[in-house]
């Protein structure tokens, strides 16, 4: 959740750490603070923006070359100046910053208390400084005493630590919580994540859970927790400087929107054999013979991610007839599943390190399953750890709400079913029938988000709503859950999504005048039953916005307003369906004066349990 960010380098340190903070803002975070070595340690730390401690260094920031910084939100503590990172030991020569959470915390710090350390913070990491202070009196080096101070705690961990005491290193490991240098020409960068890294170089490497890195102007070196060296392979990131900016748009999630016709096209592109009515995933290759055995397929992953999950079950299912069940990833390795030689678990993550989600993978390899993943970032842990996997080309995603990535993801979805249901039997004709409407989808996004001004007046109208309700049925009810959790992320109204058949076993109680009902209602096989539930929320003067398909002229008369979309294939509504839903949940926001960027209280990439 956190951002780190690390120097060493031929560059005033305090400019590349708080450039490379601003590029993490987007994670989520309430303090910030850096520490440079320059003959002592000057820690800043405050709480609030990266702007507001950017302006406390000014012209006047400290001048040394080797610094760490870091974005913190909250976990132990609250938000203070004292709980914000990098934190510190006793004597104040050693500094560290710390993403991810020392579970037993408590204890070691009983015990250090008792043995005369002093304690500044509420911070579990503020430990680990205390811990590496101790090692440090017995002789150790820095290396040898972070690794040390490490194999006292449990939990999970990125690092950076720097010491008065070693001017020229940084000290960085993993445990959980990600980590990437990137390798410039006399400079390294440390940083959680690519996007504070691509400015200075493309080049990178990305460190395993287990691994400890040494980083120092002669370059860096990595070893395991045990002290044996790591060769490591330097990769090429695929993304420029100008995909992790706004490109002249207001807010990252309005860009982003804006690109999904393009990332669709990137997904499809060389993956749809349109003479054979196929899809082509090379990233399957090498487990063609298991995938094809597959009996049963299990689906993990968090918000966005798992409603692609479900809209990706309808679509598996229902080509491909290969049973499907979608899993939350926090609740998968709690429930003790049921797996065979013939199951495979399917992850997806836009990050890739979404803890829950990795540990669903871990536990799923360790009953034996085929383990796949649904990612966006290329040497994520997720994507390192799994079997085999598809990629989703949707470029960095900077806004906290997931708008591209999630389309990108039902797209891979929508490839897989195609694939897999062409191994089992899927006529030709079907298939060529399917994979030319997913090729038409870009174009039709595209026409849905020029009617960006419509929507702007629709959002204006439904801006003061404190409360609404998301319907549809069949795969439209997944997209009502996400358009919900859409409307809830970037504009704090408490929102619901339901499947429409469900109205009469409860929320039709909520229904009144106050309370609007955006309703998904394409053209499609239970589209009958959707305007019964229509009719039923009408009868009690809810206002209505329907999501219908264009030349459906019977929805003006039960709505009070409509977003028309082109008709596609029954089974990719959701791809057409669900842009309008970010396009009113964004403007909203904007509507209420809110940053759709920054939600509060919510991270990009969730890394901690």
């Amino acid at each position: 959740m956190c951002g780190i960010v690390g120097y060493i380098g031929a560059k005033k340190a305090s400019n590349v750490l708080v450039d490379g903070l601003r590029r993490l803002e987007y994670r989520g975070y309430d303090s910030a603070g850096i520490a440079v070595l320059n003959g002592d340690l000057q820690v800043i730390r405050m709480v609030g923006k990266v702007s507001m401690l950017e302006g406390v260094l000014g012209e006047h920031g400290p001048n040394g070359r080797t610094g760490i910084a870091h974005t913190r939100w909250a976990t132990h503590g609250p938000p203070s100046e004292e709980n914000a990172h990098p934190h510190r030991d006793c004597a104040g020569r050693i500094a560290l910053v710390h993403n991810g959470i020392i579970e037993d915390y408590a204890v070691h710090k009983e015990r250090l208390e008792r043995a005369g350390h002093v304690f500044r913070s509420q911070a579990d990491t503020e430990v680990l400084a205390h811990l590496i202070e101790e090692a440090r009196a017995r002789g150790m080096n820095l290396p040898s005493a972070v690794r040390a101070a490490l194999a006292q705690v449990r939990g999970t961990y990125g690092l950076a630590v720097v010491s008065v005491d070693a001017p020229d290193t940084i000290v960085a490991a993993r445990l959980g919580s990600p980590l990437v240098i990137g390798i410039g020409d006399g400079e390294l960068i440390l940083a959680s994540d690519p996007s504070a890294v691509v400015p200075y170089t493309r080049k990178t490497v990305y460190l395993e859970d287990g691994e400890l890195a040494v980083l120092t102007g002669d370059g860096y070196h990595v070893y395991s927790l045990e002290n044996r060296p790591v060769e490591k392979t330097v990769e090429e990131l695929d993304w420029s400087t100008a995909d992790a900016e706004r490109g002249g748009h207001a807010h990252f999630m309005l860009k982003e929107m804006l690109e999904q016709p393009q990332v669709l096209t990137d997904v499809l592109r060389g993956r749809l054999d349109l003479e054979h009515g196929t899809a082509v995933l090379g990233g399957l290759r090498d487990v063609a013979a298991r995938t094809r055995q597959l009996e049963r397929l299990i689906v993990v992953g968090c918000g966005s991610a798992y409603y692609a999950g479900l809209i990706g079950e309808h679509l598996i299912e229902t080509l491909a007839r290969v049973p499907v069940e979608v899993e939350l990833a926090s609740e998968f390795r709690y429930r003790n599943p049921i797996i065979t030689p013939r199951t495979a678990v399917l992850a997806v993550s836009q990050s890739g390190e979404t803890a829950d989600t990795l540990a669903a993978v871990r536990e799923a390899k360790r009953h034996g399953a085929l383990a796949l993943g649904i990612v966006n970032a290329v040497g994520s842990s997720i994507a390192r750890e799994t079997d085999a996997g598809v990629y989703t080309h949707a470029g960095p995603e900077i806004g906290v709400a997931s708008t591209k990535a999630f389309v990108s993801q039902m797209a891979v979805f929508a490839l897989l079913a195609l694939h897999l249901a062409r191994e089992r039997g899927l006529p030709e004709s079907d298939g060529r029938a399917f994979a030319r409407a997913l090729c038409d989808i870009p174009a039709q996004a595209a026409s849905i988000l020029s009617q960006r001004e419509h929507v702007r007046a629709l959002a204006a109208r439904y801006a003061d709503a404190t409360h609404a309700l998301y319907l549809g049925r069949r795969l439209s009810s997944v997209v009502a859950y996400e358009g919900a959790l859409k409307l809830k992320e970037v504009s704090y109204v408490h929102a619901e999504g339901y499947a429409a058949g469900e109205m009469k076993h409860g929320p039709i109680a909520l229904a009144e005048p106050s309370m609007p009902v955006i309703a998904i209602c394409p053209t499609d096989s239970v589209y009958e039953k959707t305007r019964s539930n229509i009719e039923e929320v009408r009868a009690r003067r809810s206002p209505i916005l329907a999501i219908a398909t264009e030349g459906n002229e019977e929805i003006r008369r039960l709505a009070n307003d409509v977003i028309f979309v082109p008709a596609t294939h029954e089974l990719l509504t959701p791809f057409l369906t669900a842009v309008p839903l970010q396009m009113l949940a964004y403007e909203i926001a904007v509507a209420r004066g809110l940053n759709p960027d920054q939600p509060r209280n919510l991270a990009k990439a969730v890394t901690v349990e």
